[in-house]
């Protein structure tokens, strides 16, 4: 207290991480699994299957058999999914000037901090590499990537593009499943059309044409505009992704400290912010059908190949 630590007490920075969580797009609808205690780490069972054609859940199988048939035994099988925290990070130097106005400090933090740390957790879930950060989903072995139409132009998206993408999404994640785009994308989405006749009617926008809002959803699903997307053309300009296959571990809440010391001569103090969390897809593969073939895989995250 004597050093400004009152500036930054617990429920505080609970309360930064709730506005973290809260206000990220991606963040909020994943699978959450707190650590508490002593840990650093935490290990779930998942199950690890890779095809559906001979069985299912990895190993189960059952069969018709008649009167005094000899029962054949199968089981599931599965695998260890493991987090370990990383560390997000985030710095704060706050002169002697502002640290006499604790509205001002606290005002400043409250709306930086919190689009920051939900910024970089976003970018992690959809791009992190698993090396000292969350594996994002584009990173994972899980991902289905649905290549482009024969003679499709570079930087385009075309209709037959999101149909494939939505026929390889598991059916059960479908209700949940939503469409995340670069904003640059939009162009393409609005002149995506079929050909009817000699001509086409466009898919994306209203009858009414530009006079009024386009749709937002695809297949009656929302599509949402964010910035961690990759740019048009590459593999990520728009994804497909049920996020409920994707679990995010964290411990606790932000972790705060306070020094004089670091930048004494300066008259300014030092607010450091720090948030464990790590996070990877539920499944490891993506998952051959029953029915299909091992060209017709389905996951939780579908995305369009690039259009070099």
């Amino acid at each position: 207290p004597s050093e400004g630590g009152f500036l930054v007490q617990q429920d505080f920075t609970n309360e930064l991480l709730q506005e973290t969580i809260k206000t990220g797009i991606l963040a909020p609808k994943c699978r959450q699994q707190p650590i508490s205690g002593a840990a650093n780490s935490i290990k779930i069972n998942g199950v690890d299957e890779s095809s559906r054609v001979a069985s299912r859940f990895g190993g189960i199988v059952s069969y018709w058999a008649g009167e005094a048939d000899e029962k054949t035994k199968s089981a599931p099988k599965f695998r260890k999914i493991e987090l370990n925290l990383h560390k997000l990070i985030g710095l704060c130097y706050a002169t002697d000037e502002l640290l006499a106005d604790a509205s001002a400090l606290e005002g400043f933090i409250r709306e930086a901090f919190p689009s920051e740390f939900r910024f970089k957790l976003d970018d992690a879930i959809l791009n992190g590499t698993g090396a000292g950060q969350p594996l994002g989903f584009l990173n994972a072995g899980c991902l289905v990537s649905v290549a482009k139409e024969t003679g499709q132009k570079a930087d385009t998206i075309v209709a037959e593009n999101v149909e494939k993408m939505w026929s390889r999404m598991f059916a059960g994640s479908l209700p949940n499943a939503e469409w995340y785009i670069n904003q640059m994308t939009y162009p393409q989405l609005f002149q995506m059309s079929h050909a009817v006749g000699t001509g086409g009617i466009p898919v994306f926008i209203q009858p009414g044409g530009l006079s009024t809002a386009p749709y937002g959803s695809l297949f009656g699903r929302p599509v949402t505009p964010i910035e961690q997307c990759a740019a048009l053309g590459d593999l990520g300009d728009i994804v497909f992704a049920d996020l409920k296959g994707y679990v995010l571990a964290q411990k606790g809440g932000i972790q705060s400290d306070v020094s004089i010391h670091v930048r004494f001569v300066y008259d300014e103090s030092v607010f450091r912010f720090v948030l464990r969390v790590d996070g990877q897809p539920v499944r490891a593969s993506a998952l051959t059908p029953y029915k299909g073939g091992a060209t017709a895989t389905q996951s939780h995250f579908i995305a369009l190949a690039e259009r070099a």
